[in-house]
């Protein structure tokens, strides 16, 4: 099993896959952002490091995923990551144009081969009110003068992306879930993977928002 966790900022990524790592006894893959050396200039003046940022967050990601990935899976044992390689282009289709957005292009399509493709992605969604207050609530330095219109420019290009994606995705609405502080619904998340994917043992719930 290799599970990827996508959504955009603040809406519980890494919380969700740090809490359902011991329910499928899975190894975990967790996305260093923290090293990009850009990210805090970035959100100060996006229009000036949008280019460095995003090129280091490609070839970081892709460094991670290409060696960490296929040796754990070759291993037989079970993966969750809180994000996949494909999320780096949705922020470099709003933080690019021009020269950049091409040249951005051509290096990740030629990384994006490389890289082996989950088999279930669980995309986590939430308005993006929601998303602004648990950015604020987590209260990470370089996040706290986070834009509105950016945030909900994301949302809409995850929304867009995964209306359309072949891959084959669980859509979660997180609005009214808090599996940090009620067991019940982290259980029902956990039931909702198991279903999509099979893995015994699971309650059936109907709808399935997977395709």
């Amino acid at each position: 099993m290799y599970l990827a966790i996508e959504g955009v900022i603040g809406v519980g990524k890494t919380t969700l896959a740090r809490r359902l790592q011991p329910e499928f006894n899975a190894d975990l893959l967790l996305e260093v952002f923290e090293e990009n050396p850009f990210l805090s200039d970035f959100y100060a003046d996006r229009a000036r490091y949008a280019f460095q940022t995003q090129l280091f967050f490609l070839l970081s990601r892709y460094r991670q995923q290409r060696s960490a990935v296929p040796d754990i899976l070759a291993l037989g044992a079970d993966l969750i990551s809180d994000y996949t390689f494909e999320k780096d282009s949705l922020f470099a289709r709003i933080n690019l144009a021009g020269d950049e957005l091409a040249m951005y292009r051509r290096v990740h399509e030629a990384l994006a081969e490389k890289i082996p493709l989950p088999g279930l992605v669980v995309y986590l969604r939430a308005s993006t009110d929601v998303l602004m207050q648990r950015i604020a609530k987590r209260d990470r330095p370089y996040e706290r003068n986070m834009e509105r219109g950016y945030i909900d420019e994301l949302n809409r290009a995850y929304d867009d992306f995964f209306s359309r994606t072949s891959a084959s995705t669980l859509m979660i609405d997180t609005n009214e879930l808090d599996f940090v502080a009620n067991p019940e619904d982290l259980k029902s998340i956990e039931n909702r993977i198991r279903q999509a994917l099979e893995l015994i043992p699971f309650q059936p719930e109907l709808p399935m928002q997977a395709r």
